[in-house]
């Protein structure tokens, strides 16, 4: 993570930047004695933590993560606690009074490591839900099918069915389902069978061991029923 360190007093910023140093994941790429000063590397620098001071001549601690347009992740360190409760209105990462222990401040920024790794992962699955189509290789090139279109597929050997909205014959592509696992979203499509796989959207209703999709009739092996039970009662 990228860091800097923010502490008018500069007894106090090497104490900070020396702790700053025995966290391995922290990357410190500025230290200030002046708030201000730290704009421009905010800027101009992907700075992922701030560790700062709250009561410094000018500009408080606060009043300068406050004026902040883009907000990276905070800890304040300083030796007043009775500005915790307003530090927490600004959605800090946490709170240290020094003197403050090796371990805290490592119990700190392990917390900001934790968050700023659940942002990536949120945004990331963000992204995945968001795509709208994949491509399949045929031939010397690719085909692109939409997500929305697929009603359900039937694998064979080395290739895939795909039957699709709209249209009266299957499209035929050489893949399998162990390769197509990680271009599905799993909350679009579900697996009924060995050779069968499913667009949740279209189903139409469940009776014993068959699945329709409209009047077509699909059969779902012991093996996936009980999963394809829970998600088809779970959307009702």
């Amino acid at each position: 993570m990228n860091c800097i360190a923010i502490d008018d007093e500069p007894w106090a910023l090497d104490l900070l930047v020396d702790n700053i140093s025995k966290v391995s994941f922290l990357n410190l790429i500025g230290r200030f004695e002046i708030a201000e000063d730290a704009m421009e590397t905010i800027a101009k620098k992907p700075v992922d933590l701030i560790f700062i001071d709250i009561q410094m001549p000018g500009e408080s601690g606060l009043e300068f993560i406050a004026n902040l347009y883009k907000k990276p992740l905070v800890i304040f360190v300083t030796a007043y606690k009775q500005y915790a409760l307003e530090s927490y209105d600004l959605e800090v990462v946490d709170y240290l009074v020094k003197p403050v222990t090796l371990e805290r401040f490592h119990k700190a920024c392990s917390r900001a490591k934790n968050m700023m790794e659940l942002t990536a992962a949120k945004a990331s699955l963000a992204k995945i839900n968001t795509l709208e189509h994949f491509y399949i290789g045929s031939g010397y090139g690719k085909i692109k099918i939409k997500f929305e279109d697929i009603l359900w597929m039937e694998g064979y050997g080395d290739y895939i069915k795909f039957f699709l909205k709209d249209t009266s014959h299957p499209q035929v592509l050489r893949t399998t389902f162990k390769e197509l696992e990680h271009e599905l979203p799993k909350e679009k499509f579900i697996r009924i069978h060995r050779s069968y796989s499913v667009a949740i959207p279209s189903i139409t209703s469940i009776r014993k061991n068959s699945l329709f999709i409209g009047k077509k009739e699909l059969p779902i092996s012991g093996s996936y029923k009980e999963y394809v039970e829970k998600i088809f009662n779970k959307g009702q």
